[in-house]
């Protein structure tokens, strides 16, 4: 409403108001409040302004928007204590697990093995870790003294993050092609011992991939399962198929943020 005609003491609850004892503008941030007294989320001072939600927390605790569409371009989430910008996360990031045929070519049929992480193809090695034959790799690994093939597949978490979304590519190098499966876990992490990992998680699979072979790649969108990975885990990537036809190309994105 407009204030035109209006007296005081009809609209005073509706005027906004620093409660500083008719001092201005504070020094320290106070809580902007209303005529009756009651506070608001804005905290403001001559050279600060808060937002400090006063009764909850929301998803949306601040927001800028596009004029012309009403878009989001900048959201805080106090709920979650996530930043947001144009529809993603503020810290997101990305990191990736990857093999070639010629460095995968020793895999056996219905076994999880272990997927380089990063550059972790440059090993001089055609066999990586088995991480067993169960439905889900398995939950804890020894190093079986080859503690040098571990290494080039462990992606090392130094803070929280959560996994946002998993994507995946596979290519086969032979006519006929096998059904494949891939998962994401996570494991507490020992160093200096002969049983490095342990309380494996199943962070995300993908569904199976009915390979017909090396004339089609396949795109995979994954199942994330466990989002939350806390600083100090290690992450590894395994990869099982249920014949072997093909040996296989494949390579992994895995899109989260920091929190």
């Amino acid at each position: 409403m407009s204030l035109s005609g209006k007296t005081l003491k009809d609209t005073y609850i509706d005027l906004l108001q620093l409660d500083n004892s008719n001092s201005g503008t504070p020094t320290t941030v106070r809580n902007v409040k209303d005529g009756a007294g009651s506070s608001t989320a804005l905290m403001v001072s001559d050279d600060q302004v808060r937002i400090n939600p006063v009764n909850d927390d929301t998803t949306a605790a601040l927001q800028v928007r596009a004029k012309g569409t009403g878009n989001v371009v900048l959201s805080v989430d106090t709920t979650n204590e996530v930043v947001s910008a144009s529809g993603n996360t503020l810290n997101t990031q990305y990191a990736y697990f990857s093999v070639v045929t010629t460095h995968f070519s020793a895999a056996s049929a219905n076994e999880h093995y272990a997927i380089p992480f990063a550059n972790g193809n440059n090993a001089a090695t055609t066999s990586y870790i088995s991480l067993g034959t169960g439905t889900d790799p398995a939950t804890s690994v020894d190093t079986n003294s080859v503690a040098y093939k571990l290494v080039p597949v462990m992606w090392y978490i130094p803070d929280n993050m959560t996994i946002d979304a998993v994507y995946s590519f596979e290519g086969a190098d032979a006519a006929t092609g096998d059904t494949t499966r891939m998962h994401l876990m996570s494991y507490d992490f020992t160093s200096g011992a002969t049983s490095p990992l342990t309380n494996g998680t199943l962070l995300a699979h993908n569904s199976d991939v009915t390979n017909a072979g090396y004339e089609q790649p396949y795109l995979s969108t994954w199942t994330v399962d466990s989002s939350d990975v806390v600083a100090g885990k290690v992450i590894l990537a395994a990869f099982r198929s249920d014949s072997n036809n093909s040996d296989y190309s494949l390579t992994i994105k895995v899109k989260y943020h920091l929190t």
